[in-house]
């Protein structure tokens, strides 16, 4: 099992930057994908970003430009650096890890953080 922690969500105004984090504990090992997913209310969640374990990232198109994600394998933590937040922006953030073990993959997320953006 995998354990995940996420943190720095809140509220900003628009144009305002935010960074989430996200520690990774328990059954680390062979994680090969972290990011992170948004769900506002009465939409489906949908990716905002992930990177690979070797550093490959892939980003939704509303975010580009905007947001970086990065991860430090050392502490096991995926980061979101999110600027130029607009109201759209406004959602429940969570955490993704996937793992490979003996040819089997295994997904877990975290319990979510807010990120509301004012107008």
């Amino acid at each position: 099992q995998v354990q995940l922690v996420e943190s720095g969500g809140g509220l900003v105004q628009a144009g305002g930057s935010l960074r989430l984090s996200c520690a990774a504990s328990g059954s680390i090992f062979s994680i090969i994908v972290m990011g992170w997913y948004r769900q506002a209310p009465g939409k489906q969640r949908e990716l905002v970003a992930n990177i690979g374990s070797g550093g490959r990232t892939n980003y939704a198109d509303s975010v580009k430009g905007r947001f970086t994600i990065s991860r430090d394998n050392a502490k096991n933590t995926v980061y979101l650096q999110m600027t130029s937040l607009e109201p759209e922006d406004t959602a429940t953030y969570y955490c993704k890890v996937v793992r490979l073990w003996r040819g089997e993959t295994s997904t877990y997320w975290g319990q979510g953080t807010q990120v509301t953006v004012s107008s």
